[in-house]
């Protein structure tokens, strides 16, 4: 038996990593800027981090949903604590096609409406309802397509209300950045809007922060920045630092029956331990606001370089759109610069998710190495 041939591979293996780094069986040496989809987030091997899992495993590593675990109560009183939601409640799974998957079902199960309304560009996961609120039809195959999702274009305000005025939807959900359509910002008053009329309508409002959550865009999440509050959130990449674990925050209004949501991994003690490590480290070191800094420091830096022609994105999570030759500049970066970098929909547009914790030498190095390869491009214009 093999591996299944599913994925396009970069023909590099990785061995070790430590913090921004990671290093090859033969010992060459990469700048991580990317963190494996923004899933890496205090760092790689970070001591606490490392130490919090030890410690666990020499307890129980797993046991399920059937018994009362503790370390549960502790990472949702935690996490309440540092996201600004200490009222609502914490469904915890493994993945952030799980968490949105377990949104949608509720949003259904409370409203007892069957339709979602999406954004255009969206991207929510890989199974079932996920999918079909993803707008990537060739992910979806034939048993997803029910038509029980519309889709409306981002910041269009007339689009959202003709349809949630219709009262048929059981939820409007939108990330909180849009990372694979090339870090798409909603309008703060889009958002607010959107609130406003979700529940003036009975729609169940959920906001996405997979990726765009835990910190990295210099708020706890990103909608934070527009000041507005979902029925349901959901996180998971930079939740575990590569540990599978996601959640599904559900405000208090909102009452599930025992039985409707379930799952036999999610939320297990040594789950819980490394979510637990990583909200640790984000608060001992104040790594949101470093986020913020670096962020701020970076897109400073980036309106200095010639050749680029927007620059998109809040704190650490950055969308570097180029003119015509992002493909070429991304194989680059890692190929001969060995910095690993993000693609999107638009390829045309890098995507930079380092850890939290990246240092400003970090991000002087990729600067640097940015520059080189868009000399020649400038050169041909």
């Amino acid at each position: 038996m093999k591996p299944l041939d599913i994925y396009h591979l970069f023909p590099i293996q990785i061995a070790r990593a430590e913090g921004s780094w990671l290093f090859t069986p033969e010992g060459d040496k990469y700048l991580d800027l990317y963190g494996g989809h923004a899933v890496i987030s205090v760092g790689h091997g970070h001591p606490h981090y490392k130490q919090k899992i030890r410690d666990q495993l020499d307890r129980i590593g797993f046991y399920s949903n059937s018994v009362m675990i503790r370390e549960q109560h502790e990472l949702a009183e935690k996490l309440g604590a540092l996201s600004g939601y200490p009222d609502y409640s914490l469904f915890l799974s493994n993945s952030g096609a799980e968490a949105n998957e377990n949104a949608l079902k509720a949003a259904s199960f409370v409203t007892g409406r069957r339709k979602v309304l999406a954004v255009n560009g969206s991207f929510h996961g890989r199974t079932s309802a996920a999918v079909e609120a993803t707008d990537d039809h060739a992910l979806s195959a034939p048993m997803n397509q029910h038509q029980n999702v519309t889709f409306t274009p981002i910041n269009d305000l007339l689009s959202l209300a003709s349809y949630l005025k219709r009262k048929e939807y059981a939820a409007f959900i939108i990330e909180g950045i849009q990372g694979v359509a090339g870090i798409n910002i909603p309008d703060p008053e889009y958002l607010k809007a959107a609130e406003e009329m979700c529940r003036e309508t009975g729609t169940v409002f959920i906001i996405d922060e997979v990726q765009s959550g835990y910190g990295r865009t210099g708020k706890f999440f990103a909608h934070q920045h527009a000041g507005v509050k979902g029925d349901i959130i959901t996180v998971a990449k930079g939740m575990g630092n590569g540990f599978p674990v996601a959640g599904t925050l559900f405000y208090p209004s909102l009452e599930l029956k025992k039985g409707q949501l379930g799952t036999t991994f999610g939320g297990n003690h040594l789950a819980c331990a490394a979510a637990l490590a990583v909200l640790d480290i984000i608060e001992q070191e104040k790594l949101i606001d470093h986020a913020a800094f670096i962020g701020n420091y970076f897109k400073q830096e980036l309106s200095n370089v010639e050749g680029i022609k927007s620059i998109k994105g809040q704190g650490l999570m950055t969308g570097i759109e180029l003119p015509g030759n992002g493909k070429a500049v991304r194989e680059a970066l890692l190929h001969k610069h060995r910095i690993f970098t993000g693609n999107s929909s638009n390829k045309d547009i890098l995507r930079i998710l380092p850890a939290l914790n990246v240092g400003k030498e970090h991000i002087d190095i990729f600067l640097k190495s940015l520059k080189h390869e868009l000399i020649p491009t400038l050169q041909t214009l």
